[in-house]
């Protein structure tokens, strides 16, 4: 392979790019997890954390991928045969279906078209049909990292409480942590699921449960199988700033300084600017006379923005290209969208510049690669953030 000078640009929607003072504080020497070094690094993330899922229950930390933190959610709270309400809004919604139905869960499934939400009055409406209660828990993910949609939670909510039913409501934020608003305790989720990888800002390797106390008595009779999964081990390993097993020491370096990072900008102004950014971003789509997929303004996400191609041009083809004389790394198209649409990562440490250098090569890219457009996206990108 030929040198290429400059960094490359990673425009995915996670794994996001690692900040270099994130990395320095992950090069640290390997310490002792069951020593007093350790445990004032574990009370630190733990303590932490929580504040970025704004709760004041605890949170479970594993060394795993948010994978395993969907499994974590569902093996802790359920039993063989219970029935899951879940909502068809994309790749990952989709992936959370499937493992569920591996572990032996009976899973409905309320269909979507992958360019909505989570609809809150669907949700509502099959809760009043089960009167038995039968429904032991809605399942959503808040932001759609394959389709570039969020869900509205807090919505959500209100609907499932407007019907009284009982059910535990999980939602998956593993890409919309620490890059859009989120409220655990404020929107009534009784587990949370999330990643290190995305607005967290730190390689992959760690997920969380953010917990409340409902979900903690369900734990109680649940008898799904759990070992490594178990909160119980967990939480009582964490209260003196411990883990059960061997933990991700050096990513949780980064975790403590991701979050020292979060809160001394603030966390509202985290989500204002990855708002802006993402405005930016579907002007200067509009500009070229392309289609984002999202089609509620009121969902779209500040995380990414994913782009429908052209019928006749093939998004993986311009996303070879685009890497190739670029360097740049766009998302690609997942599960029934393979091909159709590329998506523009535009969260964790990004300013104006890094999102205006990432448009520029998909305009480039759009020129080399012949796919009908117009030209001056990056300039509208431009007055736009000039403006604010």
């Amino acid at each position: 392979m030929s040198y290429k000078s400059g960094r490359h640009f990673l425009q995915i929607p996670g794994p996001s790019p690692v900040p270099d003072r994130i990395l320095r504080a992950m090069d640290n020497p390997v310490i002792d997890h069951r020593g007093p070094e350790f445990a004032e690094l574990g009370q630190a993330v733990l303590a932490g954390i929580k504040r970025i899922f704004k709760t004041e229950s605890p949170v479970v930390i594993y060394p795993a991928s948010g994978t395993g933190a969907w499994e974590a959610a569902l093996v802790n709270t359920l039993s063989p045969g219970d029935r899951v309400l879940m909502c068809e809004t994309g790749q990952f919604a989709t992936l959370w279906h499937e493992l569920a139905s591996k572990l032996g869960l009976e899973v409905e499934f309320i269909p979507g078209d992958w360019r909505h939400g989570a609809d809150p009055q669907a949700i509502a409406e099959r809760l009043r049909r089960d009167d038995g209660h039968q429904i032991q828990a809605v399942c959503v993910v808040h932001n759609e990292t394959s389709t570039g949609v969020t869900s509205r939670i807090g919505d959500i909510r209100r609907a499932i409480d407007d019907t009284g039913h009982p059910a535990l409501f999980m939602v998956d934020t593993i890409s919309g942590l620490a890059s859009a608003d989120y409220r655990h305790d404020e929107w009534g989720v009784d587990v949370t699921v999330s990643g290190s990888q995305k607005g967290l800002m730190l390689p992959p390797g760690i997920s969380f449960n953010a917990l409340s106390d409902k979900a903690l008595a369900r734990a109680k009779q649940a008898r799904l199988p759990r070992s490594y999964w178990d909160w119980g081990a967990m939480l009582a390993s964490n209260a003196t700033g411990y883990f059960p097993y061997t933990p991700a020491t050096n990513l949780l370096y980064g975790l403590k300084e991701a979050i020292h990072m979060l809160e001394v900008e603030g966390l509202d102004h985290v989500f204002a600017r990855h708002q802006r950014h993402a405005e930016a971003t579907r002007r200067a789509v509009q500009a070229w006379g392309l289609e984002v997929l999202c089609l509620n303004p009121a969902e779209h996400s500040p995380v990414l923005t994913t782009v429908l191609l052209p019928e006749g041009h093939d998004a993986d083809r311009l996303r070879r290209l685009i890497l190739e004389r670029f360097d740049m790394s766009l998302g690609a198209g997942l599960g029934k969208l393979k091909g159709r649409v590329f998506r523009i990562g535009h969260l964790g440490a990004i300013n104006d510049l890094t999102l205006l250098g990432t448009l520029a090569g998909v305009e480039m890219g759009l020129a080399c690669a012949g796919v009908p457009h117009q030209p001056g996206g990056v300039q509208e990108a431009m007055r736009f953030l000039a403006d604010r």
